[in-house]
């Protein structure tokens, strides 16, 4: 509705500062005319926008001007009191402030949208940590939170794989929580805060790169990571009740990867996988299921596994390592 589209320009120019048609139609997703049109309508009604021409021209609201946030839809307050997360924000040291800003929007909703809030409120629960694992060491996610608000360089000592420290200085960009695991971005890399073992905010600060998107650059890394992870693959064929265990039984980037392939039963595709050790765990999974077509050392693998399966339960002697 239009009505809505007007809220939506005041509430971005008041937000970003000048932005031009072609940025605000591209936002809304609306013609450049229709931005025309809209901030016209707002400056008949009484609010302060203007604009100014040229390569660095655009729209924007009088200096000082804010607007007060009204107009709240039932499906608004909803979102907003879904987006609640207690236990990220208890860990970045604003549990407090969230529950009390919790609070004072709950305060200032309609009684309508006030009984809607509450509902979704006691019918639904985010909880990010994944199944079967304990929480990580965050000792340091508070300071570092303050380093990225504060634009301040860090000095660490960070655990990289394979338990070698390493010290490093970085510009902090941004905080990220994935599946109950926070990383941050600095300087174009990303690290695991569990694996600061000691931090240091320096008196530094650092210019924030005007290019940078944290989801962008988050979107990117994550798909990079995945795709580096999973680099090696093995010719396997499998039967439909082995096709249809993909997807529960491997990872999510494993299961999509097959699911892009599309492979038929019975035909031949490249399995993704780690290494030949992680590829003989993820197989034996599957059991008759699948058939490793290549290469020999992992079939070799497999049979070794398998033969030594079959000792234990046939009663075989066992090795003394087994004892």
């Amino acid at each position: 509705m239009k009505s809505g589209r007007l809220i939506q320009v005041l509430l971005l120019l008041q937000s970003r500062g000048r932005m031009t048609a072609d940025e605000l139609a591209a936002e809304l997703e609306v013609s450049p005319r229709t931005i025309y049109r809209d901030v016209e309508s707002l400056s008949a009604a009484g609010i302060p926008v203007y604009s100014d021409r040229g390569p660095a021209g655009g729209y924007q609201l009088v200096d000082g001007y804010r607007t007060r946030l009204t107009g709240l839809t039932t499906d608004e307050a909803q979102s907003l009191f879904l987006a609640g997360l207690p236990g990220p924000a208890q860990a970045l040291g604003l549990g407090e402030f969230a529950a009390a800003a919790q609070l004072k929007l709950l305060a200032a909703l309609p009684t309508e949208l006030r009984s809607k809030a509450e509902q979704i409120r006691q019918r639904f629960h985010l909880d990010t940590p994944t199944w079967f694992r304990g929480d990580e060491p965050t000792d340091h996610l508070a300071t570092i939170a303050d380093a990225v608000w504060e634009q301040r360089r860090v000095r660490m000592t960070y655990q990289r794989w394979g338990n070698q420290t390493v010290e490093r200085e970085v510009d902090p960009y941004g905080l990220v929580l994935k599946a109950g695991t926070w990383y941050f971005v600095g300087s174009g890399r990303t690290y695991r805060v569990s694996r600061v073992l000691a931090l240091q905010v320096t008196s530094d600060t650092f210019d924030r790169p005007k290019d940078f998107d944290l989801a962008s650059f988050w979107a990117e890394w994550s798909e990079q990571f995945e795709a580096r992870m999973y680099g090696d693959r093995v010719t396997v064929r499998m039967t439909p009740a082995g096709l249809a265990k993909t997807q529960y039984l491997l990872s999510g980037y494993q299961a999509r990867v097959i699911r892009d392939a599309d492979p038929r039963p019975g035909e031949e595709f490249g399995f993704p996988t780690e290494s030949l050790r992680h590829a003989v765990a993820d197989l034996l999974k599957f059991g008759a299921d699948v058939e490793v077509l290549a290469p020999n050392e992992l079939r070799r693998e497999l049979v070794a596994a398998i033969r030594a399966m079959h000792d234990v339960y046939n009663g075989a002697k066992l090795p003394a390592w087994f004892r």
